[in-house]
């Protein structure tokens, strides 16, 4: 009995909301800092991760196969990026896991998404946050820290990011 509870009472710990689950295909979780990337696009022009520096950012992995991706997109559009768009304090990253700028670009003219779409052709970035799965978000605060990790598209979850976006430009704004 005491071995059951035990097993139920791990369960329960490593399941909890924003805790990722360490099942080896994570690199970063909650509290840790966001890692320093650079978003290369085709025709080589770069942009650095410091530059969202004090902001609050969702970084989001994708890819243009996959169904779930596609379900989270569209509601990105839907809801999210109609509300923090225009936001000075917030960022949002919209990356194409081994995707060129092209293929987004051709992606996008289909599905006329109105937020920006990045570019990960080789998984550099990607690598830096996981090894495995999409998609992905990660929360993350001004301070650089990583709040919510989120694997998978579930519309509860997705309104709990919403949730924590609007607590983490508040907190910023104090």
């Amino acid at each position: 009995m005491k071995k059951f509870i035990c097993i139920l009472s791990l369960a329960m710990l490593f399941s909890l909301p924003g805790k990722a689950q360490r099942d080896g295909t994570d690199v970063v979780y909650p509290d840790d800092p966001m890692p320093a990337f650079t978003i290369v696009r085709d025709d080589g022009t770069e942009t650095s991760s410091s530059l969202f520096k004090g902001k609050v950012i969702l970084v989001n992995f994708f890819a243009t196969w996959c169904p779930p991706c596609q379900a989270e997109l569209a509601e990105i559009e839907k809801t999210l990026w109609p509300k923090y768009g225009r936001e000075a304090g917030f960022v949002l990253l919209v990356i194409g896991r081994e995707h060129s700028q092209a293929e987004l670009a051709a992606y996008n003219a289909k599905k006329g998404f109105s937020f920006p779409l990045y570019p990960d052709k080789n998984r550099q970035i990607y690598a830096s946050f996981a090894t495995q799965l999409i998609p992905r978000s990660y929360l993350i605060d001004r301070n650089g820290k990583i709040l919510f990790v989120a694997k998978g598209y579930q519309p509860a979850e997705f309104g709990r990011i919403l949730r924590m976006i609007d607590n983490a430009l508040a907190a910023s704004d104090m």
